[in-house]
């Protein structure tokens, strides 16, 4: 059976065509690029770097091939409106939580929300109502926040219009969005889903299901994360009449470039097309590697790995089994040490935090390397073992501190500010989000107070190397506060 590609074959015959470009881009269909720039990408890949041409369509008015592309992904997820986003998955949350809500409403957010929604709350002038999530102690990961906690927020505070949840997490772990689907409307606010690590799912009963299928709202996808698209390239879903349809294209047609990279886009039809053509078989071949890497871990004494007994945790009601989460405290190394040694022996991960490690597999992952890597791997940890460190005891301070909001995020990031040493800051306003990346969750954001417990974990975490992500001094020797 053919599986169309609209918008592929759009850009495709597009460059078999040799119209010679009096247009942008500069480098005209790859002759002006850096030699060694163009023998990476390869001529084809340069000539299809191509412009807005009335053939290709239009991503702020999709009516070709582009559209045509859209509602395809829509029938593939089983969504009423889909949207490409080539900004990343940061424009889709930006443009979904702007799209469902005005200045000034309420959303209910989870503590671990990745940053890119606090720019939401900045750019929509929207209102926080924050949630812890659940913790789990052992693993020192956030798990999910509970039905029961959603329920009590909109209870307490009946001016809250939407729900946002993160599911799956970093580490795989899903909330019960059904659950949480059914109070939230029930309270008269919507669900709206960062599903950035679950393009995936829905296509394995071996997988949690996917946020649409639970009843959410809108959702936005990494389908790079997981999938066959390119660096950068997501999707937006909406289901339903809850959301305005046409408020949501406006904001993301706000949002989105004016320039966008038909490559980039021909990748997410791409995408979509191997889902179409075999997105069960896809999902059962990410899951096969992950657990014979899972399985080949188990035996090494001093490890623990997350698996589907994570479940027997309330809060969690799924879990996605292609991420490979290992603690390595048992071993007397910090995850961000294992990372390293790792790194050293060619080897990247996902994700390092103070005790973990992650492992992300997909369906490209089943080939013929793959035995060999989980070979690789599993010696790198047994030399580790032998080694004979004293384990480490596992930190509570990996638990993030709860902040204080003192203004709203818009009010904070437009205010007058003064750079200070993040040292003498407690008591002050930050104007400012700092977060360590990955997974990117933000420790303080714009109107929140910096505490001495703030401070204490930001140091604890600069001491374990792990890179800083969104304030001006990546260094944190300053930190931009409200002046006074």
């Amino acid at each position: 059976m053919k599986i169309n590609k609209p918008l592929c074959e759009a850009v495709f015959n597009y460059e078999k065509a040799k119209v010679y470009p009096l247009h942008t881009p500069g480098h005209k269909g790859g002759r002006g690029l850096e030699k060694s720039l163009l023998a990476a990408l390869g001529k084809r890949a340069a000539a299809i770097d191509v412009s807005l041409m009335s053939e290709l369509d239009d991503i702020h008015c999709p009516e070709g091939c582009l559209r045509e592309a859209q509602e395809l992904a829509s029938q593939v997820y089983g969504s009423d409106l889909c949207f490409f986003a080539v900004n990343g998955t940061t424009v889709a949350i930006h443009a979904m939580l702007m799209g469902a809500l005005k200045p000034g409403e309420k959303v209910l957010v989870p503590r671990n929300a990745h940053r890119a929604v606090a720019g939401a709350l900045v750019l929509g002038g929207l209102e926080a109502v924050f949630l812890p999530p659940e913790y789990d102690d052992f693993f020192g990961i956030n798990t999910q926040i509970t039905p029961e906690a959603v329920e009590q927020a909109l209870v307490a505070d009946s001016d809250i219009k939407a729900v946002l949840v993160t599911s799956p997490n970093y580490y795989g772990l899903a909330a019960d969005l059904k659950a949480i689907a059914e109070i939230a409307h029930s309270r008269g606010a919507v669900l709206l889903v960062d599903e950035a690590h679950g393009a995936h799912l829905g296509f394995s009963e071996a997988l949690p299901p996917s946020a649409l299928q639970c009843g959410a709202d809108a959702c936005a996808q990494s389908t790079h994360k997981t999938l066959g698209a390119l660096t950068q390239c997501s999707m937006l879903h909406v289901k339903g009449q809850r959301i305005d349809q046409k408020k949501i294209a406006s904001a993301m047609s706000l949002l989105t470039t004016t320039s966008p990279n038909y490559l980039l886009m021909a990748s997410l039809d791409a995408a979509r097309a191997q889902l179409a053509a075999g997105g069960a078989e896809m999902a059962e071949a990410a899951l096969v590697v992950a657990e014979k890497l899972r399985y080949s871990l188990h035996d090494i004494g001093g490890l623990e790995v997350i698996d589907g007994s994570i479940l027997e945790r309330s809060e969690v009601a799924g879990f996605d089994g292609t991420k490979v989460t290992v603690n390595v405290a048992g071993l007397g190394i910090t995850g961000i040490e294992a990372g390293d040694i790792l790194r050293e022996n060619g080897l990247a991960v996902e994700l390092v935090d103070r005790n973990n490690v992650l492992f992300l597999l997909t369906y490209a992952d089943d080939n013929e390397e793959i035995e060999s890597i989980i070979n690789k791997i599993t010696d790198i940890f047994y030399m580790i073992k032998k080694q004979n460190k004293p384990p480490l005891a596992l930190s509570n301070n990996c638990r993030m501190p709860v902040a204080q909001q003192i203004l709203s995020a818009r009010q904070a990031f437009y205010a007058d500010t003064e750079a200070i040493a993040f040292s003498e800051a407690v008591g002050r306003i930050c104007t400012e989000q700092i977060s360590f990346y990955p997974p990117g969750i933000p420790v303080i954001i714009p109107g929140e107070l910096v505490s001495k417990e703030i401070l204490t974990y930001c140091q604890s975490m600069l001491a374990l190397c792990l890179p800083v992500s969104g304030p001006q001094d990546g260094s944190l020797r300053k930190i931009q506060v409200v002046k006074q």
